[in-house]
């Protein structure tokens, strides 16, 4: 099991930078992939960026560049600094954990926390 609280949303005007925080209640390098997700009003969950325990990243096209995910073994955290925000950036964006535990996938999802970017 793992539960996940994500931090850091609010309101941000174009162009600014806002940084987003998930606290994993168990170590992150026993952790298969952690990822940063967002939904949209009336759209589709949608992939932002993850980060595999072994180092690797994927990020989605409409946010390379501008968005950087990382992790805190210390503190049992993974990051997403989001750089250069536009409108279309609005959504709530869920923190995502995927393990490996008795030989079966796991998946879990963090409550959300609200991004809106506008003037």
């Amino acid at each position: 099991q793992v539960q996940l609280v994500e931090s850091g949303g609010g309101l941000v005007q174009p162009g600014g930078s806002l940084r987003l925080s998930c606290a994993a209640s168990r170590p992150i390098f026993s952790i298969n992939t952690m990822g940063w997700y967002r939904q949209a009003p009336g759209k589709q969950r949608e992939l932002v960026a993850r980060l595999t325990s072994g180092g690797s990243t994927n990020y989605a096209d409409s946010v390379k560049g501008r968005f950087t995910v990382s992790r805190d073994n210390d503190k049992n955290t993974v990051n997403l600094q989001m750089n250069s925000l536009k409108p279309e950036d609005t959504a709530v964006y869920y923190c995502n954990a995927l393990t490996w535990d008795s030989a079966s996938w796991s998946n879990y999802w963090g409550q959300g926390t609200q991004v809106t970017v506008s003037s």
